[in-house]
């Protein structure tokens, strides 16, 4: 039907951008002829500054060798894991519950995701629910093989699902995931799965090169929690450390060295990665939605506490 029609970008007239700057890309190469920014900061495009993140597609029923990539990068990134259909289903679905809100433009395909001007949503915390087909891609069967051969015995994962759906705008500032569930085992794992196209303009996810291999440098960090400084003082406004590294990826790129790492991601793709590894986002320049979510997935012999 035409609300399943699903453009490769969004080319509706006079919606699909915003006051940020605009980058195209061709075939899903990317081709950047304008600026990319994270919180604002333009992101430096030298080769020794960006970077692509490595495919590991070719090795993904390879155990061994898949924990000797990831402990050299921090990351695996899978393309084509998925089979497309499944996760263009969960997007429709998540995309009706969004609607609900009137969050989106009027006549645009609902598949599109173009938000209305003035919108800016970043993170859901019930749209995931009672979403039999996001269930189906986050603890389906993929996931939950390739989590039991890498990680070499039966997986357990949260039953929590973080969903990000960011509207133009700002990204999410880096940060490592360990100091949001560090209470129980550190041998953790984020899924990342986005949820249609992701071009650059959109947002996409990106990994500080090999900063896992760097942890000694913000033992501290990584040895917070920010659960301790969550308060419901009156007067006080959530936490009191929100978890992020800085607000500036450009300064602290320089300080660790090393590449911000991204890709065109395609609705299908996997990223899975340390919880000591920094990775933060792009920002939006335009109107399209980025949907995407988070899992959590570990040894069902490690311990599992975790309080939030």
């Amino acid at each position: 039907s035409s609300r399943r029609r699903h453009t490769r970008y969004p080319l509706v007239t006079g919606v699909q951008t915003c006051a940020l700057p605009i980058l195209k890309t061709l075939d899903s190469k990317p081709v950047i002829n304008r600026t990319l920014s994270s919180l604002g900061h333009e992101l430096e495009m030298d080769e020794h500054s960006f970077g692509w993140l490595q495919d590991s597609s070719a090795i993904r029923n390879d155990p061994a060798a898949l924990q000797q990539r990831m402990d050299e990068n921090g990351y695996l990134y899978i393309k084509g894991f998925f089979k497309s259909d499944i996760i263009l289903e969960a997007r429709e679905a998540l995309l009706k519950t969004l609607e609900k809100d009137g969050i989106f433009e009027p006549g645009a395909p609902l598949m599109d995701g173009i938000l209305k001007e003035g919108i800016h949503p970043k993170f859901s915390t019930t749209a995931w629910k009672n979403q039999p087909t996001l269930n189906r891609v986050v603890f389906g069967p993929e996931v939950h093989k390739f989590y039991s051969a890498f990680l070499g015995g039966t997986i357990r994962h949260f039953d929590y699902i973080w969903l990000r759906t960011m509207g133009c705008g700002h990204g999410t500032a880096p940060h490592c995931d360990i100091v949001y569930m560090g209470r129980g085992t550190h041998r953790l794992y984020t899924a990342w799965i986005p949820y249609g196209e992701v071009p650059l303009e959109v947002g996409g996810l990106m990994i500080l090169e090999k900063s896992h291999l760097q942890a000694d440098r913000i033992r501290n960090y990584l040895n917070s929690d920010v659960d301790t400084t969550c308060t419901n003082i009156p007067g006080h406004d959530g936490w009191k450390h929100n978890g992020q590294l800085t607000n500036n990826p450009v300064s602290l790129r320089k300080k660790f060295g090393g590449r911000w790492l991204t890709s065109v991601f395609e609705p299908g793709d996997l990223l899975t990665f340390r919880m000591d590894t920094i990775h933060g986002s792009i920002d939006n320049t335009t109107l399209r939605i980025r949907l995407s979510t988070d899992r959590k997935s570990t040894r069902l012999n490690s311990s599992h506490e975790w309080i939030s």
